[in-house]
């Protein structure tokens, strides 16, 4: 493990802006989808994957806030390509008409960027009666990526270029619950065992595992597409909201010195959706913008294809068939 502010061997370190990690990469003729872009981290991801000639569209929950975010980056980027679309995560029936009106819009799909989601909040159930962090952080994305899974494989047919799924994880993957993912929907909606921070720990791991099935498979199937997930870096966002205000204090005064900047934390999610250093790359976890290790445990293929069975089992019987 590098010092923090210390180049890895990308080159890139923990102190590398999203603007620094693809200074010179050309991404006009890419399409990407941005999870959560209207807030954090995916603000910039958008604004920098547009900066780079990418077609952006913005899947985000509040389309307001998403065109506010649109307007934003097209008065700073001359000539950018954003769109807007509506997505909640949380929603089995939103994730699909997503997906449906996305692939009846006839754009390709290069890059998928599963970005959003929230952190420790108190236990509740989604719409669709799962637990609401492991629903939006992992499921949502699941099925998300599942569904749009052919459009990407037919775009990077016809383009002949690498198509790139990147989950943005957490390095709180390290704390999900003692057996690592609770595998039953009636353990993972247990609310007598719940730990806010725990389950977010265990929606990250889930991100890892899911990246690494998914690069299995894709590997498999001679398909051009990788899967990574990744690390952005402690940053101050609106997902720390939860957190108690003594702990809100403490995080801020600390903030300056050990904190990343938005900038900072987008680094690593545009390093690897776009750079040619990453070309080929699959199934690895990525930290500071290089490739990092997980818990040993994100790396059980075992774990990973139970949790993948698992989830198309939930997918499909919340969605009626997908």
């Amino acid at each position: 493990m590098w010092f923090f502010g210390s180049k890895g061997a990308s080159g890139f370190s923990s102190r590398s802006t999203a603007e620094e990690v693809t200074h010179g990469v050309d991404g006009t003729g890419l399409t990407a989808i941005v999870t959560g872009a209207s807030s954090g981290i995916g603000v910039e991801t958008a604004r920098v994957l547009a900066l780079r000639g990418v077609h952006v569209v913005m899947a985000v929950r509040n389309t307001a806030s998403g065109a506010k975010v649109k307007e934003d980056i097209v008065n700073k980027v001359p000539g950018a390509k954003v769109d807007v679309m509506e997505l909640d995560l949380s929603s089995m029936d939103s994730v699909k008409k997503f997906a449906s009106d996305y692939k009846s819009s006839g754009l390709p799909l290069n890059l998928l960027i599963n970005n959003a989601g929230i952190m420790a909040c108190p236990f509740k159930l989604s719409k669709d009666n799962i637990e609401l962090q492991f629903v939006t952080n992992h499921l949502g994305h699941f099925l998300l990526t599942k569904l749009l899974l052919d459009t990407m494989k037919n775009t990077s047919r016809e383009s002949k270029r690498e198509g790139r799924i990147v989950n943005v994880s957490s390095e709180a993957h390290r704390y999900s619950y003692p057996e690592g993912v609770r595998l039953g929907k009636n353990k993972i909606n247990d609310e007598l065992s719940y730990s806010s921070f725990r389950a977010y720990g265990q929606s990250k791991l889930c991100n890892i595992l899911h990246a690494n099935e998914l690069a299995k498979q894709l590997k498999e199937d001679g398909a051009n597409i990788t899967a990574n997930s990744l690390h952005p870096g402690a940053i101050m966002t609106n997902l720390w909201c939860h957190f108690n205000s003594y702990l809100a204090v403490a995080a801020g005064a600390v903030a300056k010195y050990m904190f990343k900047t938005v900038p900072q934390g987008a680094a690593t999610t545009c390093y690897v959706a776009l750079h040619p250093q990453v070309a080929g790359v699959t199934g690895e976890y990525f930290l500071d913008n290089n490739i990092a290790k997980p818990l040993p445990i994100a790396n059980d293929y075992e774990l990973a294809k139970k949790l993948w069975d698992f989830s198309n089992k939930l997918t499909d019987s919340q969605s009626g068939g997908t």
